[in-house]
């Protein structure tokens, strides 16, 4: 059982890192069995392409049933939704009773910058699973398990713009954290370049700060879970440590994970370790 699980979780994290919807079900007229299984893929709530979700329900579900939230990477302007599905598998198979939502976000570009475009539509998410938490038969308590660029926009929201206070927990696998970090403000890198100028070439100290978990968390934070690699090429090590040392200085419920030799994901025994640890951390704060 144990080697089918990591062969599992292997597949998942190779097609994260290296980055099919069914066709969407007829919505019943009048709400939803929830002692039935659900799912409805491309749920739409906005009128852009790339602002759908789909939703997985658990049978026997009832308003006391959490919901976790799945944000894709991919640096603000690629990824979709389908790099998280292997994720969703484990979830369900592993945490049965949680609802999932597998959210897809308008995409940056050189005419739109990531934020606050993309909190927008974390936000529109929430806005929808609380006008249908009854047709849903959900409750409005949520957790975020966001990867790279969707683990930084997982951690801003949940630090920042939370004002229903309805996240119990978030996890970050090796998401930025600070770009005011000297890591990254002096590096030559152009792929690091890259993905600081989507937030604006020569952007100010305090926009940076803004766009900051590092900078907006606050001692109300939710429980935090943390998963960096120690030779990522994309976030530095500091990243994760200096985020670590914030959430310990105040008082925040965390836990954090460096894996010394791995880069920017992992897999084998190490991503097995991951969901052992994250899988604990759920049960006991969703």
């Amino acid at each position: 059982m144990k080697a089918i699980k990591l062969l599992l979780l292997t597949v998942i994290f190779a097609s994260v890192t290296f980055s099919c919807s069914k066709e969407s079900l007829d919505t019943p007229i009048q709400g939803l069995n929830p002692s039935e299984y659900y799912q409805e893929l491309n749920i739409s709530y906005g009128s852009d392409d790339g602002q759908k979700f789909d939703l997985y329900l658990p049978k026997n579900r009832s308003t006391s049933t959490k919901v976790m939230i799945l944000v894709h990477g991919g640096g603000w302007s690629g990824g979709d939704k389908v790099d998280m599905i292997g994720f969703k598998d484990i979830i369900r198979q592993d945490l049965s009773d949680v609802a999932i939502v597998n959210i897809n976000y308008r995409l940056a570009n050189d005419s739109r910058s990531p934020y606050p475009m993309q909190i927008d539509d974390i936000t529109s998410v929430i806005n929808h699973l609380k006008e249908h938490r009854d047709y849903y038969v959900i409750s409005g308590d949520y957790g975020f398990f966001g990867v790279s660029a969707g683990a930084h926009l997982a951690l801003l929201w949940s630090y920042a713009f939370d004002t229903g206070d309805d996240v119990n927990m978030v996890c970050s696998i090796v998401g930025p954290t600070n770009f005011t970090d000297p890591a990254y403000l002096n590096s030559t890198d152009p792929n690091i370049r890259a993905l600081m100028d989507l937030y604006g070439v020569a952007a100010s100290t305090e926009f940076l700060e803004e766009v900051s978990p590092y900078h907006r968390v606050t001692a109300a934070a939710p429980p935090t879970i943390l998963f960096y690699g120690g030779q990522d090429p994309l976030i530095p090590t500091t990243q994760g440590t200096a985020m670590r040392e914030r959430l310990q200085q105040l008082g925040v419920t965390h836990e954090f994970t460096l894996y010394e030799n791995a880069g920017h994901g992992w897999l084998g025994l190490e991503l097995l370790d991951t969901w052992s640890k994250l899988k604990i951390f759920t049960q006991t704060h969703l």
